[in-house]
């Protein structure tokens, strides 16, 4: 997994995405390690729970977390560290992470299977997103398969990347529904079934002197709906006398908003908390009872996932992805529009007191909805399927005149042969084709002298973090655990659908 943005980089899309598909995958049996920038007092590697290494790069960052583009001077680093770790398939996140977009030229380079998420989506007139619509359609254009976290999404990065709609997957984000409980909802989920077998009691209305807590938790830029949310405050809480707001997040609109309450006198009924870290947001968000989500563009929003698992009535945008995300009982949906969003505020603010939302039935429908398990295991037949361990017909099933571009290869999987990738990066237009090609066969002269100077042989290999395959119920795993006696054998019990347990440990005899 590469990409610029990862913890400790507070966040909760992109950044939890990529550590809980990780340490899922390790739960299936892989091998996984992630592959950043340095952040600010961690350098080098590290290591997370259950094994996760993660290695810190120190390359210079320009903006928002964001590397500054190299092109080449990470081939040499990126190389020891695929070689060192035995990998076979990268996976890059982001549109905007260079160091996901060098990576995944570099891996085809040597050889890997590549697989791109995209997790943002971006417009098509500003020059902003033409460049890096661009440097996308020249990522994409060598890479063996790309996901996306929203049917909205994934229409987006077809457009973008002049993609073959078949080589795109629709796999969305998830939450750790145990980690995003209500108040008063038990930790223990056996107990939990015990309370709520049968129909559950109703649910005590807000009275109309009852105090309602709006929760918004976002970072302060201007395309997640800080000027609308501006806007918007100061009329909603003169509606509603009963009404507060908390607010959790940094970025360079907090200005704003902090002049926006001195100006309105509201530092009473409006508290902001700054940044939050992720594992903090639960606290925030059960006290309150409507999430408010006001982004002007979104492919997924996980946030909302959350909010609503945390029992909180979800009032957002329609826009982007949104819409997939969420079934209609659980939010209340408004225009990017400064009177639409205080209205549909308001719509929400009533449907809570007169106790038509069932907020309590939030978090154990959330919990089914989406498990990062799922997302793992969805995951894993993109990887078999790129790698050939599938047939076509399973990967991508039977498409009614369904062929695939000579220069694409079998099932739009890619041929890692030099001449069909500078047919490939050719096609991406006049100059630019141009310019691609001369980038791919600089890598490949870098590739040959790299062979050269720092042969494989010389190259160390790293040794793996022990661990066990994962075995069906009761079988008998006969690997070494380095806990117990080589003479002992560990008979490992599932625990649940997300992990496994040891169990007692017996003689071989």
């Amino acid at each position: 997994m590469i990409s610029d943005f990862f913890f400790p980089q507070p966040g909760s899309g992109i950044e939890s995405h990529i550590y809980q598909l990780s340490t899922k995958l390790i739960d299936r049996g892989h091998k996984v390690i992630i592959i950043t920038h340095a952040y600010q007092g961690r350098t080098g590697i590290r290591y997370l729970t259950n094994g996760l290494k993660v290695y810190h790069v120190p390359f210079l960052v320009v903006h928002r977390e964001a590397t500054f583009p190299t092109v080449f001077s990470f081939f040499p680093i990126f190389r020891n560290i695929v070689i060192r770790e035995q990998i076979e398939i990268v996976h890059g996140h982001a549109s905007l992470s260079n160091l996901c977009h060098e990576a995944i030229l570099h891996a085809r380079t040597m050889g890997l299977r590549t697989v791109f998420t995209d997790h943002s989506l971006f417009g098509f007139a500003d020059a902003a997103s033409i460049l890096a619509n661009k440097l996308l359609k020249f990522s994409l254009s060598d890479v063996d398969h790309v996901i996306c976290v929203s049917h909205t999404c994934k229409e987006n990065t077809v457009l973008r990347a002049s993609l073959d709609p078949l080589m795109v997957s629709v796999i969305p984000n998830a939450v750790v529904a145990e980690d995003f409980r209500p108040l008063g909802y038990p930790a223990n989920p056996a107990e939990n079934s015990v309370k709520t077998r049968g129909p559950l009691p109703p649910a005590h209305p807000l009275g109309p002197h009852e105090t309602i807590t709006i929760v918004v938790i976002s970072r302060l830029f201007y395309n997640k709906g800080t000027d609308l949310l501006i806007a918007a405050i100061p009329r909603i809480l003169a509606a509603h006398p009963n009404v507060r707001f908390i607010i959790a997040g940094s970025g360079p609109k907090a200005i704003d908003l902090e002049q926006m309450l001195e100006r309105h006198v509201l530092q009473d009924r409006v508290e902001m908390l700054g940044p939050v870290r992720h594992e903090e947001v639960r606290d925030v968000m059960v006290k309150g009872h409507i999430y408010l989500h006001p982004s002007l563009t979104e492919a997924f929003g996980t946030v909302i996932v959350e909010a609503a698992s945390c029992g909180l009535y979800v009032v957002c945008t329609r826009v982007g992805g949104i819409p997939e995300v969420l079934p209609q009982h659980m939010t209340t949906f408004a225009k990017p529009e400064e009177d639409d969003l205080v209205a549909a505020t308001g719509r929400a603010i009533a449907a809570l007191r007169s106790n038509r939302v069932r907020t309590d039935r939030f978090h154990d429908q959330v919990k089914m909805m989406y498990s990062w398990t799922d997302v793992a295991e969805r995951t894993e037949r993109v990887y078999k399927g790129i790698s050939g361990a599938l047939s076509e017909e399973e990967f991508y099933g039977s498409h009614p005149g369904g062929g695939w571009s000579a220069t694409r290869g079998r099932a739009g999987v890619q041929g890692f042969s030099l001449i069909d990738r500078l047919k490939r990066y050719y096609g991406c237009g006049i100059w630019a084709g141009k310019l691609f090609c001369l980038c791919v066969i600089v890598d490949y002269l870098i590739l040959v002298f790299l062979e050269i100077w720092a042969p494989r042989k010389s190259i160390d290999l790293a040794r793996d973090w022990p661990r066990k395959k994962p075995i069906e119920n009761g079988i008998v795993d006969d690997r070494e655990d380095a806990r117990f006696p080589a003479s002992a054998r560990v008979v490992r019990r599932r625990s649940g659908r997300d992990g496994w347990r040891d169990g007692r440990v017996v003689d071989p005899g």
